[in-house]
């Protein structure tokens, strides 16, 4: 790493009072300059709750829009305005309201991966580590639309037994990760337990040992006995697994797994974004409560 770099950011952090929040997907060294590294609700909650005046948020914009969300008074910066989601712009708003028609007494739960249009439109939001609980705890009888992403979407329709209406929204970089993939890496490392991520699609899944969120990866990982692991997620994660755990061996189940939007920030974005507070993410006020509500409704089912 630049160690200029690094000696502007920490200058840079404390004269705007700045707390940097690293994605799991992000590259290693920004993770490792980060306040908070996570996923992206747990890194939003994290910063609500501290004193900083000023959020930078590494990872993409609908991270960001959460982060504003949950902290109006801050604010908050995304240091590549070009960092999106494609799945989180697979739904738009409107789009949601149509399909709100067409099941006018649903209930929405919408994945935090998702913009803050949606979120507004949406009863509940989720994440995929609690996506089950959230849906578990709506009435038995209910129908539920489930946006944007199909993957998560089946498997929480698998562990509940509950019917939902999907959207066929998917993540791009998880569909990189196929069968065949998993079942070389398997045939190579036949002793190797295998974590996928929720948005891989089915017959992945059906292949893996474990299906897990990212934070739920890490845990899983540092509790384990087990020495030699797959990992079927986008590979950023692998830094975070290799540090928390040197005396395990982590292995991806495709090196195609890469979110290009994850790697579009950089340490130079970074002290650009500090130094002239670019780019600003906000929220307006009507979207804004709209939204919190659904964030708010799933913290009252699954508090902290």
């Amino acid at each position: 790493m630049d160690q200029r770099l690094l000696e502007k950011i920490e200058k840079l952090r404390k004269q705007r009072n700045a707390v940097i929040l690293a994605h799991n997907y992000q590259p290693g060294e920004i993770q490792d300059l980060a306040d908070f590294c996570g996923d992206s609700l747990g890194l939003s909650v994290k910063a609500a709750n501290t004193d900083a005046n000023v959020i930078v948020f590494c990872g993409v914009k609908f991270m960001a829009e959460t982060a504003a969300i949950l902290s109006p008074q801050k604010t908050v910066l995304l240091p590549d305005k070009h960092a999106g989601c494609p799945m989180a712009d697979m739904i738009t708003a409107e789009q949601l309201r149509q399909l709100k028609h067409q099941h006018p007494n649903a209930l929405v739960v919408c994945y935090v991966n998702s913009t803050a249009e949606v979120k507004a439109e949406s009863d509940y939001c989720c994440t995929s580590a609690n996506a089950v609980e959230v849906v578990e705890s709506l009435p038995p009888q209910a129908e539920i639309i489930f946006v944007p992403d199909c993957h998560l979407g089946r498997h929480v329709a698998d562990k509940t037994s509950r019917n939902l209406i999907f959207w066929p929204g998917y993540c791009t970089s998880h569909i990189l990760i196929t069968e065949e993939n998993l079942k070389l890496a398997k045939k190579e490392h036949p002793e190797a337990i295998v974590l996928a991520h929720p948005e891989c699609n089915e017959p992945v899944k059906e292949l893996a040992d474990e299906l897990l969120s990212t934070s739920q990866m890490l845990k899983f990982a540092a509790g384990s006995a087990e020495r030699k692991f797959i990992i079927a997620t986008e590979i950023g994660i692998i830094h975070t697994l290799k540090k928390q755990n040197p005396g395990k061996e982590f292995i991806p189940a495709s090196e195609r797994a890469i979110c290009p939007n994850m790697k579009k920030i950089t340490l130079d974005k970074i002290v650009a974004s500090l130094e002239d507070m670019q780019y600003q993410i906000t929220v307006p006020d009507d979207i804004r409560v709209r939204a919190k509500k659904s964030l708010d409704r799933m913290i009252e089912v699954l508090p902290a």
